[in-house]
């Protein structure tokens, strides 16, 4: 499923090239994913301009002067920009959102083969989007200043789960997918079966630290691709080849040297050093 790095790869590719530009039009060839797509998307934002374009966790947020458009990639979709008339759509292509520019027209297209990912319209007069119920929940993003070894150990406290659960939740940090969730542990020295709650200070910092760099080094690969995930360049994800733990279950530590472990927790796989992981 496309996390937080995937999603911060396609908005970066995507927001040079479209914010400023008007929205000529918005073509639906499905409406069926995880919830309908809204009908009537054109007219409200036909001649509107796209003011920016952010993420929230793993949400693109469209903003226009009306409202904004809410975009989740679920477990296999991806935006593709192209910069000139787009080729014919496919079986898979959903959703092409049509932008006026100098020299004709760009277009963003969700394509989404298992159809679980989202596109929603949140109308300015209903407040902020960070009111939304997708998002109302979430915590906080970990580039956060904000975030730091102080509130992590705060809004871990009372969580008995163990840790690695908790970072999954999104209700303490965003956008820690399983890949990372796991590598992140790893170079915190924490196993992920640790009671949340036990964190003291000390590893509280080292996994602030942690997650930084791991989602900052995924980030500038590209992502991460196993199945489905593309950039909105058409270019695969190669943060899997950084990877110190994930996937490499039976290989050997490459600090200690010790077999790595695959476990299952909660329907996910995940892998870490018995040794290095306290």
């Amino acid at each position: 499923m496309p996390e937080l790095p995937e999603v911060e790869v396609t908005r970066r590719a995507l927001a040079p090239y479209l914010e400023g530009l008007s929205l000529r039009a918005v073509h639906v060839r499905q409406r069926r994913l995880r919830w309908p797509v809204p009908a009537g998307l054109t007219g409200l934002l036909a001649g509107q301009p796209l003011l920016q374009l952010q993420r929230r966790g793993k949400y693109l947020l469209w903003q226009f002067a009306p409202g904004t458009l809410i975009s989740h990639l679920g477990m296999s979709g991806s935006w593709r920009l192209h910069l000139h008339q787009p080729p014919p759509p496919g079986k898979h292509d959903h959703v092409d959102l049509e932008f006026a520019a100098h020299d004709g027209v760009r277009v963003a297209r969700l394509t989404d083969p298992r159809r679980f990912g989202a596109l929603l319209w949140h109308p300015r007069q209903r407040g902020a989007v960070e009111r939304h119920a997708l998002l109302a929940a979430l915590g906080v993003e970990p580039f956060d200043p904000r975030f730091d070894a102080a509130y992590l150990q705060a809004r871990l406290r009372d969580r008995r789960a163990p840790i690695k659960h908790v970072l999954l939740a999104g209700d303490v940090v965003v956008g820690v997918g399983n890949i990372y969730a796991s590598e992140c542990l790893f170079r915190a020295g924490i196993d992920p079966r640790t009671p949340a709650h036990r964190l003291g200070p000390q590893r509280c910092a080292r996994l602030v630290a942690a997650l930084r760099a791991v989602l900052a080094e995924a980030i500038e690969a590209g992502g991460s691709t196993l199945r489905d995930f593309i950039g909105a360049d058409g270019g695969a994800g190669y943060f899997m080849l950084k990877a110190q733990v994930y996937g490499r279950a039976g290989w050997p530590c490459c600090v200690c040297g010790a077999r790595i472990r695959r476990i299952v927790q909660g329907q996910r796989a995940t892998y870490f050093c018995p040794r290095c992981q306290r």
